[in-house]
């Protein structure tokens, strides 16, 4: 990681946050450096979905570049559920495939527009990335995984739902 220009942060600070921002920002300002590359869902899921993303990627301003992502699950499943089995299992089942495919499509370059905050611009791309593979968009991220759902989370379905009803 050292020897590549990765930006590097720990997401619970909030100074890391900010000082990423800024980090990236003048990456971005900076024409002679190469593209950024980020994973902004944070965490893989089980190629079915796309996930919320994380809205600091879209907070920085530039160019995004959309690429869509999907394994194809003939030939091998390279999605680790962390909860059903060890590093060491998932190691050996990927290790062990016969192939591990994947369909990869470059979408169209898109800008924040400019009556658009970085959540709407960042669903506008999710939604995209999700048309161009096939998969669902899904409204929550990754922490669902591994943390308690909230509560004002639970709520807001709630009222969604009696407003259904």
């Amino acid at each position: 990681l050292q020897t590549s220009q990765h930006v590097l942060f720990e997401r619970s600070e909030i100074r890391d946050r900010h000082l990423v921002r800024k980090k990236i920002k003048e990456h971005i300002a900076d024409k002679s450096k190469l593209p950024i590359l980020i994973f902004p869902e944070g965490t893989c899921i089980n190629n079915t979905s796309v996930m919320m993303f994380k809205k600091g990627s879209f907070e920085v301003g530039g160019t995004i570049h959309p690429v869509a992502i999907k394994y194809d699950p003939r030939f091998a499943d390279p999605f680790w559920d962390s909860s059903k089995h060890s590093v060491i299992s998932y190691a050996f089942k990927t290790l062990t495939s016969w192939a591990i495919v994947c369909n990869v499509w470059y979408l169209p370059p898109m800008v924040k527009e400019e009556e658009e905050d970085a959540v709407h611009f960042a669903n506008r791309v999710k939604a995209a990335i999700a048309a161009r593979g096939g998969m669902a968009v899904l409204p929550w991220d990754g922490g669902l995984k591994r943390k308690k759902v909230k509560e004002s989370f639970k709520e807001e379905q709630q009222r969604k739902y009696c407003q259904i009803v």
